[in-house]
């Protein structure tokens, strides 16, 4: 049995912040030992302070976190402005197991924690990227296919440092990937909500090359997306390209953006690599379908609840938030909303993670049982 708290608080000063989320710790669930920490990018510099504070206050000694443009909380959220979200937790003893440092492969992984996951066969993880590593994508592959669990998190979003926070130690980890694993009898229940709509059906790529799309069924891609504009009636705005994922039998895709168009040649060019036989659809952002797909996916997961949630973690992208929605928390409140007001904790990313795939637009949240 697990239990949680969370409290958050704005402010321009990173001790009050911290003072002001302490107040709403209280009082902290017995046998507290382990704290989420998401901070704004104002915070960036000084997060490992901030959460030697966090950690000396609450005597949670483990601790995992990083720096978002924007971070959730239960029903609010603070996007563009000094903030702390926190949440901590009483978990089982040695049901967890942080890590860090993976930069580049997944030898030094597999020697710190190769034992630990084969007893306890972790059923859930959460992960935190940094977006600067070119390894980053294949290294999530990797892990995922390292683990018998399933995956969520976000990459790392500052203008300044991208920190990361993960163990007992006091400093911050940059360049990799850290993260927590929960044993096997941790119960967690996750969902994704896309952020972007189809203008127009899937089709298959007869020519590429790197991450330009030449043809589409034939015809120049460039052919294409004016006539899933025309047919749609959308204008040319907020344009992105939808990869199919191979193998999904939920028509689930991943979304890249759309980063130049060669009209001489026809040729459309896209944030990531595609080959002639993938199945692209062009889509756009758009606020309403977005909200629409979330009702949907809170839905989902409330139907296949008995009760509220113990708590809940929320992993959103940047370009989401009050640059898709009315206001910086819609994406709480939808949640509070549906679900109930449980301790909530996340932040507003460079990507997400879901399963063993880097999305892009998307809402992931996973509800700890």
């Amino acid at each position: 049995m697990s239990a949680f708290v969370a409290s958050h608080a704005a402010d321009d000063d990173g001790d009050e912040a911290v003072t002001l989320t302490l107040a709403g710790l209280a009082p902290l669930p017995q046998g507290a030992n382990l704290g989420f920490v998401y901070a704004t990018d104002t915070f960036a510099a000084e997060l490992p302070s901030l959460v030697g504070r966090l950690r000396k206050a609450t005597g949670v000694k483990e601790w995992i976190g990083t720096v978002g443009l924007g971070v959730s909380a239960t029903a609010a959220s603070y996007f563009d402005r000094p903030a702390l979200s926190v949440m901590i937790g009483a978990l089982p003893e040695d049901s967890f197991r942080i890590f860090s440092g993976l930069e580049h492969g997944m030898e030094r992984f597999r020697r710190e924690h190769g034992a630990w996951i084969s007893e306890k066969q972790p059923s859930f993880g959460v992960m935190h990227a940094d977006p600067r590593n070119p390894k980053t994508p294949e290294l999530v592959t990797q892990l995922a296919d390292e683990l018998p669990c399933y995956l969520v998190g976000g990459l790392t979003a500052s203008r300044s440092r991208h920190a990361q926070v993960a163990g007992s130690g006091h400093g911050a980890a940059e360049g990799g990937i850290s993260g927590v694993l929960f044993a096997g009898d941790v119960a967690v229940a996750c969902g994704l909500s896309q952020g972007c709509s189809p203008i127009g059906p899937s089709r298959v790529v007869t020519d590429a090359e790197a991450n330009v799309i030449k043809s589409i069924e034939g015809r120049p891609a460039v052919e294409m997306l004016k006539a899933d504009l025309e047919s749609s009636g959308q204008k040319p705005q907020a344009l992105h390209v939808a990869l199919a994922v191979s193998g999904s039998d939920t028509g689930d895709y991943l979304v890249r953006n759309l980063i130049g168009i060669d009209p001489d040649r026809g040729w459309v060019g896209i944030g990531d690599h595609v080959s002639a036989g993938d199945r692209v659809t062009f889509c756009r952002r758009d606020p309403r379908t977005a909200g629409e797909d979330l009702e949907r996916m809170l839905g989902r997961l409330k139907a296949r609840r008995n009760a509220a949630p113990a708590a809940g973690l929320y992993f959103s992208c940047v370009a989401r938030g009050p640059h898709l929605f009315d206001g910086e928390s819609t994406e709480a409140e939808m949640i509070a909303g549906a679900l109930g007001a449980f301790p909530l904790t996340g932040f507003f990313g460079n990507g997400e993670i879901s399963s063993s795939r880097l999305y892009g637009y998307t809402g992931v949240l996973a509800l700890f049982d």
